[in-house]
């Protein structure tokens, strides 16, 4: 590394494989390619610990945190997460789900945890495997070299020092940032689905009982539905998703009444609330469904939110930020020692990068369709119905599980249904049609807003 004189220090350096961003994706990608032995620069523009939304794990991700070595110390800081219960103001009983009851019985339970614990175990995994992990230091340019020569990616660190790394690959893991998506103007808005969240955490909150007390619980109200993930600090995280008109309404209300407000709204929540106290800032973020219109190009991918992103309705960021980052710690690993393969691994990998949001995406438009809705709230396992389903919410969707014939069945009875209640359905159709529509005053200014800290999982 070079240091030359002028009115800012400047740096340069070289590596195998730059990755932009320290969250799941990022640091799974860096550390599984320091492990086989690539020289690996992650730079995050943060510094660890830092507060992030998104603390609802999945079953699927237990085997990845396994395979990374850190499941005992993602265990140490959990909260043991069972099943999810789903409660709504069209329906008088609650509808519990476990893992345990979909099709592969061996990932029973995941965890709830703080992002910023979870994450830090991630990023000092990292280092640990010999990735040079660098926090404080911005992404601020990349040119891509020609004849695949790699690419000079350019870093402003926090004390001023810039810094230029010459790399022969590129791994965009910035999350809602998408650094390489905006660059290359790739991000799209999801014409297909568009929401809103605010949130805060609460103690006090009335949790479940005995095995239940870690469950996810997802309220719908007539504005869209909440979230209430128990922590195992005795915090809860509390959030709401919403229409982008329904935030709009907020005018100029404090964020915290604006919440307040909205909890108000959904009496069973309310009840859970009703001893409880924020202990924490609300923050809110705006139209966030969004996808890239590519995956990779040929020296670069793009891994977890810098692709896409949709909903959180069923946790599946985080799980899908690192499986992405498996896939593609596989295929950057076939780039630089077989280039020959090259086109076949990232053909490989732009597939396997759109099989999640695709599978999610089909249940997320819909969740708060009335027939979807009756389907979750009195569930049937004609076809293993039940249990398909059930491997989608666990995050079962990339192996070799058999759930693509129970589910067809299940959207064949979602159909059905929709067609026996047309009038119903098409008003359905018509009021998400209207509810999705972009909003562009949503009453959350800039410095309210935190990307880094967006529903994200």
């Amino acid at each position: 590394m070079n240091n030359n004189s002028g009115a800012c220090s400047v740096y340069t350096s070289e590596c195998d494989v730059l990755v932009i961003g320290g969250g799941p994706a990022g640091s799974t990608a860096a550390a599984l390619l320091a492990e086989r032995g690539y020289r690996v620069t992650l730079l995050e523009k943060a510094h660890h610990p830092r507060f992030h939304i998104g603390e609802s794990l999945l079953p699927a991700n237990l085997p990845l945190l396994e395979k990374l070595g850190v499941a005992d110390a993602v265990k140490a800081i959990g909260m043991e997460k069972w099943g999810a219960e789903f409660v709504s103001p069209w329906h008088e009983h609650k509808q519990s789900f476990e893992f345990a009851d979909a099709m592969d019985k061996s990932m029973p339970m995941a965890y709830q945890v703080r992002r910023a614990e979870f994450d830090e175990i991630l990023i000092r995994n990292a280092s640990k495997k010999n990735a040079r992990v660098v926090e404080g230091c911005q992404v601020q340019d990349v040119q891509f070299l020609p004849d695949n020569a790699g690419a000079l990616v350019q870093a402003s660190h926090d004390d001023g020092r810039i810094e230029t790394v010459q790399t022969r690959f590129v791994v965009d893991a910035s999350g809602r940032d998408t650094f390489l998506g905006n660059r290359f103007k790739a991000k799209q808005r999801n014409k297909k689905h568009n929401s809103t969240a605010l949130y805060g955490h609460f103690s006090g909150a009335e949790r479940n009982s005995g095995k239940t007390a870690g469950n996810i619980t997802i309220f719908w109200f007539e504005h869209g539905w909440f979230w209430f993930i128990p922590l195992a600090d005795g915090t809860t995280s509390v959030g709401a998703v919403t229409w982008p008109y329904y935030l709009k309404t907020r005018d100029k209300k404090p964020l915290e009444q604006f919440l307040q407000e909205t909890i108000a709204l959904c009496a069973p929540l309310s009840a859970r609330l009703q001893n409880a106290q924020l202990v924490s800032p609300v923050e809110a973020t705006g139209n966030f469904s969004y996808v890239c219109d590519r995956t990779h190009g040929s020296n670069y991918l793009l891994l977890g939110d810098a692709y896409a992103f949709i909903d959180p309705v069923f946790s599946s960021g985080v799980m899908l930020a690192m499986q992405s980052a498996f896939v593609g710690a596989d295929t950057v690993d076939t780039c630089l020692r077989n280039p020959k393969q090259a086109a076949a691994a990232l053909k490989q990998f732009d597939k396997s990068m759109k099989v999640g949001p695709k599978i999610f995406s089909w249940f997320i438009y819909r969740v708060t369709n009335p027939t979807l809705r009756n389907m979750f709230m009195s569930p049937s396992n004609v076809f293993r119905a039940k249990e398909a389903v059930l491997s989608v919410l666990a995050g079962d969707v990339f192996g070799k599980t058999p759930i693509h014939g129970s589910l067809f069945m299940f959207k064949s009875l979602y159909y059905a249904a929709s067609l026996f209640n047309f009038k119903r359905t098409f008003k359905a159709w018509k009021m998400r049609k209207s509810n999705i529509q972009v909003v562009d005053e949503l009453g959350v200014n800039q410095a309210e807003v935190s990307p880094s800290s967006a529903v994200a999982n």
